[in-house]
């Protein structure tokens, strides 16, 4: 973990605690304001979630919190200022997201606040994954995750919850239950009230009371440090507002229900009971608020008049800065597979990293993986390569927050097919962390899967490589090998940067034995490579597509064609220059792949090759894709190789770009 610059509040005073409440109030009460002013573009509330600010009283600098949007008074208690909030209202430059994220979205790395996502429940699988990190480092820190009452219907809620008490993490969990998810009542959604989860980790909280919510959130934290495991507090609050600015409660609650709930603010209530008690007088808590509100108005103003948002760096920190690859420290035999490549190179990577993580399905020995890709591995460093839950949300969450608490994920996933059930985690965190943040946070994921078709009896689910729509989601590198020395090298290369990368390994070649170099070359990102050289056509290709691309060049020698294969490796990002070079040189272009047509990275390929006037000019034919019909991959042999890309459909290709 970094060192803490900023001194975090402790042990504050009953007052303190309230002027924490009142600050965060008086904020969302300006952001209202300047929104009716049209001085702004949207505001997200956290009235009356207020008293669960206490929590972060009770939190040391190493510990981490991974809030959610209605967490306003958590991070001004935390020790983000009002002031940084005012930046992020205005979207202004020296805001924690540059003006990439909406308000409310809180992130500070050097408090320990993870940046915060929109899409409910994102962030708990990640939150299980930095505990998971913190247990592992025989650290007695503590996670606080919070989450609002309808989002705990999301899968991703169980799956973290089930994670950490598998694992007996040392994990808050935060339910902030206001019994709306924006207009829906929730009452008969909670799992909590329909019983769904084992009451033994449950404490219910009357989040309106600092007072309650310190007690119970102690002996949490308290739990969580002596290694007890994991505490829900099933906070009960009320959203005294509006979901967003682009909502209107009272369209969908009685006048009766806002009175009631407004007579329930903790804020006066809190107050009150001070000034009875003595501690706070009603003059002292008037001119306390008057000076909060003067102090809140400054903030805002100033943040108003700070430095705009500079529109030429918005592609600044999607991806790390660009490293020199190395070699991977293997040794090739004589004849070699990529399943043997990948094995020994993570095997190395271990070796060379005690913060180099594994987990994913069956990977631990006797089987080593379904296709033997960690065999071996676990026994070699137990506790290091571990399998995972039947859950690719947990796989790819948990190494968000691994990621997050300075460890190095390198997780396998048993078919690239299967990562639909982790793609809000890859979406929603992977790809935009880094950005999102302004590279406070990173999250240098490694995520191997094998990929593709050409082995009958895959069917549907066990047969796709999807490497377009991969290839869409910016933020992650998506990488190809189709040799031994391109699988250890792309895999070195990814294990040794700060991107996430999916590292697809095609199937249907990964066990062929080939003759390999003396030594393993270092391989970059983004520099295809030549694999036979040619004057007349330019065939690019990737993946299982090489071994068909070397048979057509070698028919097309044949007929006095002399066809280019080049072999991209890397398809995020594309070496769009290679590709020109070549082109260049023959005039004609084949693109084979073995993904659907529509929208496909091939056709990419064809459009960039075209877009470009210099590039246009280079053409003799009109570029062809040879790709697999928009359908999907049957079970039945006969079917499969029906609609998979074929020798006879390249030379066709080859054929029209040349006659």
């Amino acid at each position: 973990m970094e060192t803490m610059t900023k001194t975090l509040p402790t042990a504050p005073s009953a007052v303190a605690i309230l002027e924490m409440m009142a600050l965060s109030r008086e904020g969302d009460r300006r952001e209202g304001i300047l929104l009716r002013q049209s001085r702004g573009w949207f505001q997200v509330s956290g009235m009356g979630h207020e008293a669960i600010g206490a929590l972060s009283y009770l939190l040391r600098p190493d510990d981490m919190i991974f809030p959610y949007y209605r967490d306003r008074a958590l991070a001004l208690a935390r020790g983000v200022t009002n002031y940084e909030l005012a930046l992020a209202y205005f979207a202004k430059r020296d805001s924690s997201s540059g003006g990439r994220h909406m308000p409310g979205h809180y992130s500070s790395r050097e408090l320990n606040i993870f940046s915060a996502a929109t899409p409910t429940a994102s962030q708990c699988i990640p939150a299980a994954g930095a505990a998971w990190g913190l247990k592992m480092d025989g650290k007695d820190s503590v996670v606080v995750c919070t989450v609002g009452d309808a989002s705990i219907r999301q899968g991703e809620y169980f799956e973290a919850v089930a994670f950490a008490l598998q694992e007996q993490l040392p994990l808050v969990m935060v339910v902030e239950d206001n019994q709306f998810g924006i207009s829906t009542p929730t009452l008969h959604h909670n799992p909590y009230r329909l019983g769904v989860f084992n009451p033994e980790h449950v404490v219910t909280v009357d989040g309106r009371s600092p007072d309650e919510v310190i007690f119970h959130g102690s002996a949490a934290v308290e739990k969580a440090r002596s290694g007890g495991g994991m505490t829900v507090l099933w906070c009960d609050v009320d959203r005294l507002s509006s979901h967003t600015s682009s909502d209107d409660h009272r369209v969908y609650r009685t006048a009766e229900d806002i009175a009631a709930m407004t007579a329930r603010d903790p804020i006066p209530i809190v107050a009150e009971k001070l000034i009875a008690e003595g501690v706070l007088t009603a003059q002292e808590w008037k001119r306390k608020q008057a000076d909060i509100a003067r102090s809140v108005e400054e903030d805002y103003l100033r943040a108003e008049g700070a430095e705009d948002v500079n529109p030429g760096t918005v592609m600044e920190w999607l991806y790390a800065p660009p490293t020199a690859p190395t070699a991977p420290p293997i040794k090739p035999t004589e004849s070699m597979t990529m399943v043997a490549a990948i094995n020994e190179t993570l095997r190395a990577a271990l070796k060379a990293d005690a913060r180099c993580i594994m987990m994913g399905e069956d990977i631990e020995d006797p089987k080593g993986g379904v296709f033997g890709l960690t065999k071996g591995l676990s026994t070699e460093f137990p506790g290091r390569v571990v399998n995972s839950p039947l859950a690719e949300a947990t796989i790819v969450g948990t190494a968000v927050g691994l990621a997050s608490a300075g460890y190095r994920p390198v997780f396998e996933l048993q078919f690239i097919d299967f990562l639909s059930t982790g793609l809000n985690q890859l979406l929603t965190q992977v790809a935009t962390l880094r950005w999102r943040s302004k590279g406070e946070w990173t999250c240098p994921l490694v995520l191997i899967a094998p990929c593709g078709a050409y082995l009958p009896g895959g069917s549907l689910w066990h047969s796709q490589s999807n490497e377009g729509i991969w290839a869409h989601i910016a933020g992650v590198r998506v990488a190809i090998p189709s040799t031994p020395e391109d699988a250890a090298g792309l895999l070195w290369t990814a294990i040794k940067q700060d991107d996430p990368t999916l590292l697809l390994v095609p199937k249907h070649i990964f066990r062929k034995r080939v003759g390999v170099e003396s030594t393993f070359p270092a391989v970059p990102y983004g520099q295809l490579a030549v694999r036979r050289t040619g004057t007349d056509i330019t065939l690019v290709t990737w993946g299982n597509g090489t071994e068909m691309a070397a048979e057509a060049a070698k028919k097309a020698q044949t007929e006095g064609v002399s066809v280019e294969v080049l072999d991209l490796r890397t398809i995020t990002p594309c070496d769009w220059d290679g590709i020109a070079k070549s082109v260049a040189k023959t005039g004609r272009l084949v693109v084979l792949q073995e993904d659907t047509r529509t929208a496909s990275f091939g056709q990419a390929i064809v459009a960039e090759m075209t877009g470009n006037q210099a590039r246009w000019n280079m053409l003799l034919a009109p570029p062809q894709l040879v790709a697999r019909e928009d359908v999907h991959v049957p079970y039945a042999p006969a079917l499969e190789y029906t609609v998979l890309p074929n020798l006879t459909q390249v030379m066709d290709a080859i054929h029209t770009v040349m006659y």
